[in-house]
């Protein structure tokens, strides 16, 4: 069986696989610079900010951006199809000169 590629995906997972080592090396780098504060953390003084308490969590914050970002590109990609079925009947009738006669009755 052959398997059927998407033009440019190789190109993608290319550019996926070149991200990931990226993002690695930068965790990698903030990981040694987390090492190095928190070694010296011991003799800084303590720093008190009011209402600290309130505010949310790094990591709520980080979830709650990328869930409006996987919302907003999921109603973009429904808005893509849409439009593409919306258009399908024009697609489809290149083939049949539907489309040609429609141009050149335009002209």
């Amino acid at each position: 069986m052959s398997e059927t590629r998407i033009p440019g995906q190789e190109l993608q997972d290319e550019i996926l696989k070149t991200v990931r080592k990226s993002q690695e090396a930068v965790i990698d780098a903030i990981r040694t610079w987390a090492d190095t504060v928190q070694s010296i953390a011991p003799k800084l003084p303590a720093v008190s900010m009011p209402l600290a308490d309130r505010l949310p969590k790094p990591e709520d914050v980080v979830a709650s951006a990328y869930d409006f970002a996987e919302q907003l590109l999921a109603s973009q990609r429904r808005f893509t199809e849409d439009a593409l079925k919306a258009t399908a009947p024009l697609v489809q009738g290149k083939g049949n000169g539907h489309a040609a006669k429609a141009t050149t009755a335009a002209k």
